[in-house]
C-alpha cells in the first residue's frame, strides 16, 4: 500500500494536531501549567506532521515487522529531532532545548527516552492512528473533506508565516538584548508589534532556553579569515559529499570487478563518476557524529550499522517513489529486508564509519582546509552548480527511459524529448544504469 498525496496531507495534519495535544499534555503535568510549545500560535505542531509522514512513506513495508518498525521509527525520529534542533541552533545560536544533564542523552538534542517514544509512536501510528484517521475521513463526503483540507492549511499558512516573521524579530531582539542595557530594552519593547510580540513571549515562555546566554559556537570562535571549511562547516560537508560520491563510485565499480568479473557503472548521474548514496551518506554521518569522532571504535561501529542500514533503506524507498526504478536489489542475498537491505552490507556501514573517522576523515579534512579560502568558496559553488544540473538532468533521463520502456520507441515532437532520446537512447541509459529495474 503506498500513500497518496492527499492522505499524506491528512496524516501531517492529523498528527500535528496530536503532537500539539501531546506536548501541551506533557507540560501540563511537568510544570503544572498549560503551555503551547508548538511552533505556531494554532494547535498544531508541524514537526509532528512531518515526523509521521516520513514514518507513512518509508516505514509502510515494515509494518509486519515490529522490531525493524520500532528501529526504524526510533532512528528517523532521532535524526528528524537531531537535524531540526542544529538547525534552530545555527540559526539563533542557541537552543531550543538541551537535556545534556539528562543521562543517555545525545548532545543535549535528544536522551534515550526519545528514541523509545519514536519507536513507540511508528507502531501506532501504522496500527491505530492512520487506520482510526481514514475511518473517520471516509465518514466525511469529498468535497467537504477538500474544503476542510484547503481551510486548514490556509490557516496553517498565514499562522506559520506570522510565526516566521515573530520569529525573525525575535533573533534581532535578542542579538539587541546583548548590545544595550535592560531599562533601553524594555522601552524598545513597547514600540514592538502587538502580535508578533504575543508570540515572542509565547515561545520564550515555551523554550527558556531562547532566553539564555548565547552559546558560543567553538567553530565560529576561532578564525575563520585564514582557513577554508574550518571544522564541520557547509563547505566541508560539500567537499566531503564530492569526494565521498567519487570515491565511493571507485570502490563500488572495483567491488564489482572482483565479486563479479565484470566493469559495471555505480555512478548516479550520467556525467561523472559520482555515487550520490556514497557522498550523501559521508555528509550526513559526519554531521551527526562528527562530535563522537574521538570516541570508541565500537560506539562508531554501532552507529554506522544503525544508520547506514536505515539510510540505505530510505533510498531505496525515495528512488523508487521519485524514478520508478529500483538502483539495486539483495533480495538473493541472505537476511535481507525487502531486498533493499541486509544484514552484511549494514555491517558494512559500521565498519565503514570507523573507517571514516579514524582513518579517512582527518586527512581529507586537512586537505579540503589547504585550499586558499577564495578559491575554495568559488569552487565549492561551481561544483554544487555543476552536480544541482547533472542531478537534474539524470533525473530527466531516467524518467523519459522509462517512458520509453512503458510505450515504445514512438516520435516526439517536443524539442527537449527529441534531445533526450538523442543524446540519452536505451544503450547509453543501461550503460550507465545496469542494475536498473523499472518498478510497475
Amino acid at each position: 500500500m503506498v500513500y497518496s498525496l492527499n492522505q499524506l496531507c491528512w496524516i501531517f495534519i492529523f498528527y500535528s494536531f496530536l503532537g500539539w495535544c501531546a506536548g501541551v499534555i506533557v507540560n501540563a503535568v511537568q510544570k503544572r501549567r498549560f503551555v503551547n510549545t508548538g511552533f505556531m500560535s494554532l494547535t498544531f505542531c508541524p514537526a509532528y506532521g512531518l515526523g509521521a509522514v516520513l514514518y507513512s512513506i518509508f516505514l509502510i513495508e515494515l509494518r509486519g515487522n515490529w522490531l525493524f518498525l520500532l528501529v526504524g521509527g526510533a532512528v528517523i525520529g532521532a535524526v528528524q529531532c537531531i537535524l531540526t534542533g542544529v538547525v534552530l541552533q545555527r540559526i539563533f545560536h542557541r537552543r531550543w532545548w538541551d537535556y545534556s544533564r539528562k543521562r543517555f542523552q545525545f548532545d543535549g538534542y535528544l536522551h534515550i527516552g526519545h528514541f523509545i517514544a519514536f519507536g513507540l509512536s511508528a507502531y501506532f501510528i501504522f496500527w491505530l492512528g492512520n487506520p482510526l484517521l481514514f475511518r473517520i475521513l471516509s465518514w466525511i463526503p469529498e468535497l467537504i473533506r477538500f474544503i476542510i483540507l484547503l481551510g486548514i492549511f490556509f490557516c496553517m499558512t498565514v499562522d506559520g508565516s506570522v510565526s516566521v516573521i515573530a520569529v525573525l524579530k525575535l533573533k534581532i531582539r535578542l542579538r539587541r538584548m546583548e548590545q544595550i542595557t535592560e531599562n533601553m530594552q524594555k522601552a524598545a519593547d513597547g514600540f514592538g508589534n502587538a502580535l508578533t510580540g504575543r508570540i515572542q513571549r509565547r515561545m520564550m515562555g515555551a523554550y527558556p532556553n531562547l532566553a539564555a546566554d548565547k552559546i558560543k559556537d567553538t567553530e565560529q570562535a576561532k578564525d575563520k579569515s585564514a582557513v577554508f571549511a574550518q571544522g564541520c562547516c557547509f563547505y566541508k560537508l560539500v567537499w566531503l559529499f564530492l569526494i565521498g560520491a567519487f570515491l565511493g563510485d571507485i570502490v563500488e565499480t572495483i567491488f564489482c570487478r572482483l565479486s563479479a568479473g565484470v566493469w559495471m557503472s555505480r555512478s548516479s548521474v550520467v556525467y561523472g563518476p559520482f555515487s550520490f548514496v556514497w557522498g550523501i551518506a559521508c555528509a550526513l554521518l559526519t554531521g551527526l557524529l562528527y562530535k563522537y569522532k574521538d570516541k570508541n571504535d565500537r560506539y562508531l561501529f554501532a552507529a554506522g550499522t544503525i544508520l547506514g542500514g536505515t539510510y540505505e533503506y530510505i533510498c531505496s524507498i525515495f528512488t523508487e517513489i521519485v524514478f520508478g526504478t529500483v538502483f539495486w536489489d539483495y533480495s538473493d542475498i541472505p537476511f535481507n529486508l525487502g531486498g533493499r537491505i541486509n544484514l552484511l552490507y549494514c555491517l558494512f556501514w559500521g565498519i565503514a564509519a570507523v573507517i571514516w573517522f579514524k582513518g579517512i576523515y582527518p586527512g581529507l579534512s586537512l586537505l579540503v582546509e589547504k585550499i586558499p579560502k577564495k578559491t575554495g568558496v568559488v569552487l565549492t559553488w561551481i561544483c554544487i552548480g555543476f552536480m544541482i544540473i547533472n542531478a537534474s538532468l539524470s533525473g530527466l533521463t531516467l524518467s523519459r527511459y522509462n517512458e520509453r520502456q512503458k510505450e515504445g520507441q514512438t516520435v516526439q515532437q517536443d524539442s527537449w524529448i527529441r534531445f533526450l532520446d538523442q543524446h540519452f537512447p536505451d544503450e547509453r541509459m543501461e550503460k550507465i544504469y545496469p542494475n536498473a529495474k523499472m518498478v510497475k
